[in-house]
């Protein structure tokens, strides 16, 4: 185990909030740092998110397109979603497969929790595992979201990672897990 050393902890001295919006916050940390130097940090606040892995009976992927504004193209990945107020990451998880995809699915594992850029979002995403998928409901998306959903074999999926039509890193993250988890330790 690592100890963490109390003298790369950078105390905050103020904030001073510059956006405050629906999704997201901006703010200004003034902070002083192990050697009494002040600075300023840009800190975006992000409420979470989950993200799923559904893996279907034929070891296939369920993942989705949609064009994702920051990034200005259309991204292949996994269901995913913000977490609302007082939402488990679980039910939240649930929620978000059931509204994109239109599935349930009969077996959950939370698989990690990462800071996907804490560089400057405070932002957690919650990955988890869903297997023995059936079909509950046809997918209600947010009336802002346009998805298609894709379903992959897992190989193939991993070759998209190699192309680069796969570039989205908590797909990336939850594709590498399935592949040393189920596949290389059966091996």
């Amino acid at each position: 185990m690592f100890l963490i050393s109390d003298n790369l902890k950078e105390e905050t001295l103020s904030t001073n909030y510059l956006y405050r919006g629906r999704i997201i916050n901006v703010r200004q940390d003034w902070v002083k740092l192990h050697n009494n130097e002040k600075t300023f940090r840009e800190v975006v606040e992000h409420p979470g998110a989950v993200a799923v892995l559904a893996l279907n009976e034929h070891e296939e992927v369920i993942l989705v397109r949609q064009h994702r504004q920051p990034a200005g193209k259309i991204l292949l990945e996994i269901p995913a979603g913000k977490l609302e107020p007082d939402e488990l990451p679980l039910e939240c998880a649930q929620r978000e497969l059931l509204e994109e995809t239109g599935l349930a699915a009969g077996k959950w594992n939370e698989i990690y929790k990462f800071y996907p850029s804490p560089g400057f979002c405070n932002e957690v995403i919650y990955l988890f595992l869903a297997e023995i998928l059936n079909c509950a409901v046809s997918p209600t998306t947010d009336p802002d979201e346009n998805i298609a959903i894709v379903k992959i074999p897992f190989k193939k999926a991993m070759s998209l990672i190699e192309s680069g039509e796969i570039i989205d890193g908590k797909t990336i993250i939850a594709l590498q897990f399935l592949m040393i988890d189920k596949f290389l330790t059966c091996q």
